[in-house]
């Protein structure tokens, strides 16, 4: 049944005997996957969607539906993704919502190899058949236009038709079928008028041929059909590289693992069937296939996916491996610490996907005004017939210049204007080890004014170390179990100096941005600041930071921790000050660290002992004065921060609650992808703007053109395809430039050279 349904577009889902339709439901809920809340989500192909319109009619197909929770047209890859619950509805409900709109639909396998393009492969068939035809038949048109006498034009005209009817029936189908699907649901799409347009032109032409007149238009309707071919299949290759990066991060996900039972046998499950705690075995070559911990076994990982660094890693027991990294060397045994739906590689494929589906600002204007195209370009295409009739020109050059008028003002330049820019921008992002989790947040990246970063972790490297000072092992003991509760740098320092942990008899809380609290039998222990531990406030202290262990509120000790910069923080910071940006720090570390910190950066504007709610009090102020923020943070004291910031950044290092907060996550550990993204962002925004530019001037030169009777239908099908092509070429400029590793070679050539 699932290669039935893959096959044929789900034929079996208008099954009408309960026993089939069953079977059909059975086989969609096992090609769907788990999503958040409980639901599942399945991804549906739509291969005729070519414009705006499309994604408001089959979203608004799909939301009514009890079921579904969410429906994302993605123009782009001309594939829905809805997420429903299955126990509210039937599943088939879906194909057949998607159906009555008027689309043609299969469901995508997600194990499938996703290499195959059956609607390329029919573009490309389409296109060779309309080339072929249209140069046979040119080939007799030269002979009528050399004087041919009546006889031998009347001949050749048949012949031309012969060759022409069956080509053009077959070239068209893409056209015809996506047209009249949208006429039988009640509505228009771009596609009929490219249908109305070439059926008028092939049969004039028969009128002709049946007539024997003097001129027959074969020709140039084969010819309309190859360029209106050649320009969707040029559009359909061009959107797939522009979504490449998103292809090749689905492939890099392991569809099997191997096992360890009990018993220590092995065996291949699939991934979905990894649990938390699950213990598998990773060989050589082998990608790792959730996210883990190593049990047993030491080697080397190639990281690159992750970080961006192109030399391998060392690993050993205790060491935590990320979905989708390589194991280089020997066998190693593992622990899954989540399952494969909540790994590094899911949770980049769902931002990937979320980037491409967001309705942002300028998207929603293209939508719009596509959304009007059909109505509008009918009536001016009617309009142009009935002024040249009244002007004498008889009907068939206001047919002609009626037909011209179809063609020329297709709103694909339009429709491809934001989301070709968002696809290139989310795909040069991830190739430069970025996450965007939606076209808005691009968007909104390109008017931030000032930049804030909190310190631990952000502008540095996030591994602090305990300074070498006199204290007593059992001491350390628990301060380190109190730490190991946290997802604080600092407290990962702290945990990783202590040569063992004690068990705590009771509960431990962390509270964010202040520190850990355990209530057992010894007493009431913290593990923070000062302020939380209970004790009196202190002097500026080191350029350390320091952690605090208090037992009911006395002091038992307390730690200093030394954190480096990350390695780019300098030339980050600058190239933010070069682009005009503010730079802010707001850390809730001690003064002195604090000011050590800006000091080495050069930065005037920082601010020391900041809480969350500190945090998010100052982008507050920021907004009130007409600026935009962009946050930079990664830990659970930064999440309100964050989350309340006009644009926001994390590492891949940052705590689950950072990473969920951030508009970006950036895995490749450098700081310089800071800078890069807004700059990117500001690129983008120029680019969207052209790309309306370029659709509207289009529109405004050409329609007037085919109105006035200066364009045929032949040189209308070349302008429109041209202009669906520029605005995609034009999108695709946004993959110009240097990337970030090249950027880091070059600064490394630069110092070495000073």
């Amino acid at each position: 049944m699932t290669a039935e349904l893959a096959a044929h577009g789900l034929d079996a889902a208008d099954f009408a005997a309960p026993v089939e339709a069953q079977e059909a439901a059975d086989t969609l809920l096992a090609l769907s996957v788990a999503a958040a809340d409980g639901c599942r989500s399945l991804e549906f192909a739509v291969p005729d969607a070519y414009c705006a319109a499309c994604i408001t009619t089959i979203e608004d197909a799909l939301t009514p539906l009890p079921q579904v929770r969410s429906a994302r047209v993605n123009l782009t890859s001309r594939r829905v993704r809805v997420t429903f619950r299955s126990g509210q509805g039937s599943v088939l409900d879906l194909p057949r919502a998607i159906r009555a709109s008027g689309y043609r639909t299969h469901v995508l396998d997600p194990a499938a190899d996703g290499s195959r393009d059956p609607a390329l492969a029919e573009l490309i068939r389409a296109m060779a058949v309309a080339g072929f035809a249209a140069a046979n038949i040119m080939l007799f048109s030269v002979s009528v236009w050399a004087g041919a006498d009546a006889p031998t034009r009347n001949l050749f005209h048949w012949v031309s038709a012969l060759i022409a009817l069956p080509a053009i029936a077959y070239a068209g189908r893409p056209f015809f079928r996506s047209a009249a699907a949208a006429l039988r649901a009640g509505r228009t799409n771009m596609d009929v008028p490219i249908a109305i347009g070439v059926t008028l032109a092939t049969g004039l032409s028969l009128y002709e041929t049946i007539t024997s007149g003097e001129h027959a238009y074969f020709d140039a309707s084969t010819m309309l059909l190859f360029f209106l071919l050649v320009g969707r299949t040029l559009d359909h290759l061009t959107q797939r590289r522009a979504r490449s990066a998103l292809s090749d991060l689905a492939r890099l996900l392991p569809r099997r693992a191997t096992l360890v039972d009990p018993d220590g046998s092995l065996r291949q499950v699939a991934i979905d069937e990894i649990v938390a705690g699950s213990r598998l075995l990773v060989r050589p070559g082998e990608r790792v296939p959730v996210d883990c911990r190593i049990t047993e076994g030491e080697g080397t990982i190639d990281t690159a996916l992750v970080n961006g660094e192109s030399t391998p890693s060392r690993v050993g027991p205790g060491t935590q491996l990320a979905a989708g990294t390589i194991n280089l060397s020997s066998s190693l045994r593992v622990e899954a610490v989540r399952p494969a739906t909540e790994s590094f590689l899911a949770r980049m494929t769902e931002l990937m996907h979320a980037a491409e589906h967001t309705r942002t600002r300028y998207r929603r204007i293209a939508d719009r005004a596509s959304a009007l195209y059909a109505p509008a370009v009918h009536l001016t295409a009617f309009v142009t017939f009935l002024g040249w009739m009244l002007l004498g020109a008889g009907w068939h050059t206001a047919l002609t210049n009626a037909v011209a008028v179809l063609i020329i003002t297709c709103p694909c330049a339009l429709g491809l204007a934001v989301p070709m820019v968002q696809a290139t921008a989310a795909g040069r992002l991830f190739r430069n080890g970025i996450m965007m989790r939606d076209g808005a947040a691009l968007e909104r990246a390109a008017a931030v004014t000032d930049v804030v970063f909190d310190k631990t972790g952000t502008l540095t490297r996030g591994a602090p170390a305990l300074d070498e000072q006199p204290l007593d092992p059992a001491v350390l003991r628990i301060a380190a179990s109190l730490a190991a509760h946290s997802t604080h740098a600092l407290a990962r320092g702290l945990a990783a100096a202590a040569y063992g942990v004690v068990p705590l008899d009771g509960p431990v809380v962390e509270y964010a941005g202040q520190g850990v609290e355990a209530v057992i039998a010894s007493g009431t222990w913290r593990l923070g600041s000062r302020a939380f531990c209970g004790l009196p406030a202190e002097d500026a202290g080191s350029a350390g930071s320091r952690v605090y262990l208090a037992r009911d509120g006395h002091l038992v000790a307390e730690f200093t921790l030394r954190d480096g910069l990350r390695d780019d923080a300098s030339s980050a910071i600058r190239r933010l000050e070069e682009d005009r940006l503010r730079v802010a720090i707001l850390s809730g570390d001690a003064p002195a660290a604090v000011a050590a910190v800006a000091t080495e950066l050069n930065v005037a504007d920082f601010a020391a002992r900041q809480s969350p709610a500190d945090k998010l009090g100052r982008l507050a102020a920021i907004d009130g004065a007409g600026r935009k923020a962009m946050m930079v943070g990664d830990g659970i004291n930064d999440a309100p921060a964050l989350r309340g910031a006009y644009a926001s950044m994390a590492p891949s290092s940052a705590s689950d609650i950072g990473r969920g907060a951030a508009d970006f996550v950036f895995t490749n550990e450098r700081l310089e992808s800071v800078p890069f993204t807004i700059e990117l962002a500001h690129r983008a925004h120029r680019l969207v703007l052209e790309n309306f530019g370029i659709a509207i001037a289009y529109n405004a030169i050409a329609l007037p053109l085919a109105v006035t009777g200066q364009v045929t239908p032949f040189i209308a099908a070349i302008a429109m395809s041209g202009s669906s092509f520029l605005v995609v070429a034009n999108a695709m400029r946004l993959n110009l430039g240097r990337d970030l590793v090249a950027r880091r070679a070059a600064s490394r050539v630069d110092g070495a050279s000073r």
